[in-house]
């Protein structure tokens, strides 16, 4: 397929008119009267086109917290590109609803939430497909509720997750009843437009070879299966490539401080402290810990990590002491995406004046131009979706060419690094080789 955008010069405007017609006690936008909004943590429904919209999108990111500012990005490119399409695809119209996963208490997102969220979105028949999630402890929770779902289930397409167990087995980061036992029907409904995190820890230990690390330490978030798996991945490719591991360990989100973490680093002889994990996970403290008492990122012991501290809140919070320290990210950063990645950021910074665009943004918009491209695709239904998302082949498109394969996984899948100063700074794009990412995955 190739799904086209044509955005016009005043593309932001009719976004920012779209939130304004639909916003919450503002009364029913025309157009919509038909559509049955979900009852949970979300906007009213949205809706700008034409004529009157008779199936419903949602998306699913945390909204609260250090994530508020990522997740408002995506919807952002989310509500751009069904803005660009007219709120259409095909001859279906299209109405959106943009819902929360986090709660207020910790920022984070919540697995009762992500829960409830996805009993809701099951059990609505307006519902087509859910854009989402972010976090792959939520999705893990989701995707099952919706494989269950009328319909042969509810499709699911992410712009965020990272999680290798989702969608492929591994002997060493996977439980024997992964990735299937997230799709109790014997029949997946669930794809992702952004790499796994096998390619991502086969890239970041290729790109940190590369700047001289020799004995790395990996640091991972506590009680949490992606940080694990993303932690192995990266031990595993940087072993293969001849590295010489100097052990991993725990942190615990709840720590007043890391000083007992960042002794096991020095006393290791470690080069290189790798953080996998998330920002909300008390990445800051640890952030500054690690300069207290391992020095600065750019110095003796460099400082690297996973994709959940590639945002723009990680500077704005640890301020100096984040400065030198290299994150990982799947895909393209915005400023490296071809053509039509260009014009939905242009597009889109002219609803963001302060804030850089996000890196998940585009690919937010993606995941909606790949999921309305099923939609039309299908006639309309659930089930025929899910089978389209599947024959995805996308020439050109917001994050460049693809396809989706059997497993739902995006092909082919570089990942970027990026440095940070003021703001995060591209340093390199890297698309590691298959064996790499088997030797990752622990293949």
């Amino acid at each position: 397929m190739r799904p086209r955008l044509a955005f016009a010069s005043g593309a932001a405007a009719a976004f920012l008119a779209a939130l304004t017609v639909s916003a919450c006690g503002g009364g029913t936008p025309s157009g919509i009267s038909q559509i049955q909004a979900i009852e949970a943590d979300c906007s009213g429904v949205q809706y700008a086109g034409d004529g009157k919209a008779s199936k419903l999108i949602v998306s699913d990111l945390p909204l609260k917290g250090d994530s508020a500012e990522r997740s408002r990005q995506m919807n952002l490119a989310i509500t751009q590109v069904l803005s660009s399409k007219n709120w259409r695809a095909g001859g279906i119209e299209l109405a959106l609803q943009t819902c929360d996963d986090s709660i207020g208490s910790t920022g984070e997102w919540d697995p009762g939430l992500c829960a409830s969220n996805a009993h809701a979105y099951a059990s609505n028949r307006d519902v087509i497909g859910v854009i989402g999630t972010y976090n792959s402890g939520c999705a893990a929770i989701e995707v099952p509720i919706l494989n269950r779902a009328p319909g042969g289930g509810v499709p699911m397409i992410s712009p965020g997750n990272t999680f290798v167990c989702l969608t492929e087995p591994s002997p060493t980061l996977c439980h024997r009843d992964e990735p299937g036992v997230y799709f109790p029907s014997g029949r997946r409904n669930y794809v992702r437009v952004v790499p796994n995190d096998a390619v991502q820890g086969a890239g970041l230990a290729s790109f940190a070879q590369d700047i001289g690390v020799k004995r790395p330490f990996v640091l991972y978030a506590a009680d949490d299966p992606t940080s694990r798996g993303q932690a192995l991945s990266f031990q595993a490719a940087a072993a293969a490539l001849g590295m010489l591991p100097r052990g991993a360990a725990q942190w615990d989100p709840n720590a007043s401080d890391y000083a007992v973490q960042m002794n096991k680093v020095r006393h290791s002889g470690a080069d290189a402290l790798v953080l996998a994990g998330i920002l909300e996970q008390n990445g800051v403290q640890l952030i500054r810990d690690k300069v207290a008492a391992l020095g600065p990122n750019d110095g003796p012991v460099k400082l690297l990590a996973f994709d959940g501290f590639a945002q723009e809140a990680t500077i704005d919070n640890t301020g100096p002491q984040s400065k030198g320290m290299y994150v990982s990210l799947p895909g393209k950063v915005p400023s490296e995406l071809p053509g039509q990645g260009q014009v939905l950021v242009q597009a889109m910074r002219e609803g963001i004046t302060a804030n850089p665009i996000e890196v998940f943004a585009p690919y937010a918009g993606q995941a909606a131009s790949v999921l309305t491209a099923a939609i039309r695709k299908s006639g309309g239904t659930r089930s025929g979706t899910i089978d389209q998302l599947f024959q995805t082949r996308v020439v050109n498109g917001i994050i460049g060419s693809f396809a989706i394969t059997p497993t739902g996984d995006p092909e082919p899948a570089p990942i970027s690094v990026q440095r940070a100063d003021q703001n995060f700074v591209f340093a390199r794009t890297i698309t590691p080789s298959p064996q790499l990412v088997a030797a990752a995955r622990g293949g």
